[in-house]
This record gives C-alpha cells, sequence and structure tokens, in this order.
C-alpha cells in the first residue's frame, strides 16, 4: 500500500516509528521520513537501518515552518509526536498543550495545505472520560483532527486511532519493573487492582495501519483489546522469570491516574460500528444550526455501556505470560 509513495512519521524516533520502519523498510516505499527532535535518537536509527529511503529532518511540531519544510512531498502522514508521560504533563500542562494540540493543528494544517493523501494522528484511552492532563489534551487533540477533517474537502483524509497501553514502549510499565528486578529493587505498584488495556506494538501498527486503509475523514479507530491489573502483570513477569516471594510495594496513585481507562465512551458506542476486531468512531458530522435538533436528538444512551479496561476481556496470568513471552526484554532475562 506504500508502494513508490512518501511518508512522514512525526516522533518517529519513538517505539511506534521505529516499529513502523521495521515493517516497511524492504517494501517498495520510496522515502521514509524522520520528522523529530533529538538528533541523538535521529542519528541511532541511521546507524541502526543504514538505508537510502530513511531521510531525517530535525523539528518540532510546535513550529509549523519546520513541520511544512518537512512535508513538501509527502504523500502520507502517521503523526505520533507527543509529550505522553502522565505525571510529567501534570505539572507541564502548557508543555502538553503546546506539543500534543497546537503541534497535532501545525501537522493537520500543513497537511491540508500540501494537499497530504491522508493523515493518521495517533491517540490514547486516556482521553476519554480524562482526568489528568495528558487525557485532556489528547481529547482536544481529537477535537482538533475532527474539526480539521471537516475543513479538509476530503482531498486530505485526517483519521486517528486510538489505543491503550503498549507493552514495552519507552516509559511503560514492563522496562520499569525488569529494571527494578535487575537491580535488585522492589516492585513499586500503585494500585493492584488497578486495570490497563495490554497491546503489543504490533497491535499498535497493525491498529493504524487498519485505519490507513479503511478510514473515512474524521474517524477514529479502537482495538477492541484485552486488560489486565496491574497486580497480575508483575505476577506474571515474576512467574516467568521464576522469581519467588519478591519484594513488591504498594504506593499508591501517581498524579492523575484513574482506576481503569475507557476506549470508547458510552456515547461513542451509541455511533461506533463494529468492523472485525475493530470499532470505528464516525465523527459528528452535524452543523452549527442547533435548531435542527431541538426536538430530535441521537440515540438513547441510558442502555449502554462504555467500553473500558474493567469490563473488556481480562487476561489471566497464563494468558499474560504467553504475551510476555513475546516481547525480546522479557527474552533477554531468560537467556542470562
Amino acid at each position: 500500500m506504500f508502494k513508490n509513495k512518501n511518508i512522514l512519521i512525526s516522533g518517529g524516533t519513538g517505539s511506534f516509528g521505529d516499529a513502523v520502519v521495521s515493517k516497511i523498510i524492504n517494501s517498495e516505499i520510496n522515502e521514509i521520513r524522520i520528522f523529530s527532535r533529538d538528533e541523538k535518537k535521529q542519528d541511532d536509527m541511521r546507524k541502526k537501518y543504514q538505508s537510502n529511503k530513511l531521510k531525517f529532518h530535525v523539528g518540532d511540531v510546535r513550529d509549523y515552518q519546520s513541520v511544512a519544510s518537512a512535508m513538501r512531498g509527502v504523500d502520507y502522514v502517521f503523526h505520533a509526536a507527543a509529550l505522553k508521560q502522565v505525571p510529567s504533563c501534570e505539572f507541564h500542562p502548557l508543555e502538553a498543550v503546546k506539543t500534543n494540540v497546537l503541534g497535532t493543528e501545525n501537522i493537520l494544517e500543513a497537511a491540508i495545505n500540501f494537499s497530504i493523501q491522508k493523515v493518521v494522528c495517533l491517540s490514547t484511552d486516556k482521553a476519554v472520560y480524562p482526568i489528568n492532563a495528558m487525557g485532556i489534551s489528547k481529547a482536544m487533540m481529537e477535537k482538533v483532527l475532527v474539526a480539521k477533517s471537516r475543513n479538509s474537502g476530503n482531498k486530505t483524509i485526517i483519521c486517528g486511532t486510538r489505543y491503550g497501553n503498549v507493552m514495552n514502549t519507552r516509559g511503560s510499565i514492563i522496562p520499569l519493573f525488569l529494571n527494578n528486578i535487575k537491580n535488585s529493587l522492589p516492585i513499586y505498584i500503585t494500585d493492584p487492582a488497578m486495570t490497563r488495556f495490554i497491546m503489543t506494538l504490533d497491535d499498535a501498527v497493525n491498529l493504524v495501519f487498519f485505519a490507513f486503509k479503511n478510514a473515512k475523514n474524521g474517524d477514529i479507530y479502537v482495538q477492541k483489546s484485552p486488560a489486565t491489573t496491574i497486580g497480575n502483570l508483575a505476577e506474571a513477569i515474576l512467574n516467568i522469570l521464576n522469581i519467588k516471594n519478591y519484594d513488591i510495594k504498594i504506593i499508591g496513585t501517581r498524579h492523575g491516574e484513574k482506576l481503569f481507562e475507557t476506549l470508547c465512551s458510552r456515547e461513542e458506542m451509541s455511533n461506533a460500528i463494529e468492523e472485525g476486531d475493530y470499532y470505528r468512531i464516525p465523527a459528528d458530522n452535524r452543523n452549527l444550526n442547533y435548531e435542527k435538533y431541538v426536538e430530535k436528538g441521537s440515540l438513547i444512551i441510558t442502555k449502554i455501556e462504555d467500553y473500558n479496561s474493567h469490563n473488556t476481556t481480562q487476561l489471566d496470568i497464563k494468558q499474560l505470560s504467553y504475551l510476555l513471552l513475546k516481547l525480546d526484554s522479557i527474552n533477554k532475562e531468560l537467556t542470562k
């Protein structure tokens, strides 16, 4: 689907960008542009792949001119650049706004101006019923996405994906647990009953590719994902590594954390369309002529549930262990 095409990945040196590059670098794609502000990570990626198909652009999504410079001649954009750490966004909320909201505005404005064929924006379950700055900024990012899709004239298709915790990505909990075990430190758990959606990095990439192939303007795609408790996740890791009676400390929730996450709100589920392993959430394309809707609204939602990490399929220790054994970091520990 990328034959002879040029794509740009914003935030392309992150876990998602690296996974996409590894999947398509040997295809018939013409060029992959990595747009990010970290020249060290770009140099690491350049040395890792050593491919003429990879082109690196140092810039920041907060700066429209650097975005525009990198986007000329591009066919498709995967917008992954974001501030993602919940606690740091709590202490620096305006930084989250600048990157996640205004940065997305810059990406989409440039995409429309340069007649990019399709843009896929990456969002998070924390954008649904948000209580933290990161989630609120991502919720606003989605609003910008939908608003821009209304004004793109269908020349540029703008869509999004939303997913939960991706296993073993930078800053996620599994590398943290493994690092503590490696250094004989306790495993710190905020709340063992806290649930989170679980996805592999391949799942995340496949979700984006599915949205890329199938989305209409303004759509947001969600994968039907299983979940687990944080307590079970820690126990599964210790079981795989055959570690008994390890020190686990319960420390309580951190800044901005929720007991469970939601991938689709109740309101969205009233209009969501099932497409195999995915939900498609179409944009609400009603206009500002409110008088048309005074006597007639949308569907009755009182009997509809949201789709959250408490009511989805729950993975037990055995099922979690099966997923964990797919991770390179776990297998490295097992071979020591």
